[in-house]
């Protein structure tokens, strides 16, 4: 089984973590009311996808 020759240090293994961390979800202006919502998914607010009506929303 494959064993390390060097102890790796904990700089070199945290350099290797620091690029590892969430990113916050990308929002877009809905074409139909102007509200924000996630890319390529039917707006919740209104409904509306590519300019038609996909689910009806209650007031």
């Amino acid at each position: 089984m494959a064993v390390p020759k060097n102890k790796t240090s904990k700089a070199r293994r945290d350099k290797r973590r620091a690029n590892w961390k969430l990113t916050a979800p990308d929002l877009v202006e809905c074409p139909q009311c102007h509200a924000l919502k996630m890319p390529h998914r039917v707006c919740p607010t209104c409904g509306y996808y590519k300019g038609k009506e996909v689910i009806k929303v209650e007031d």
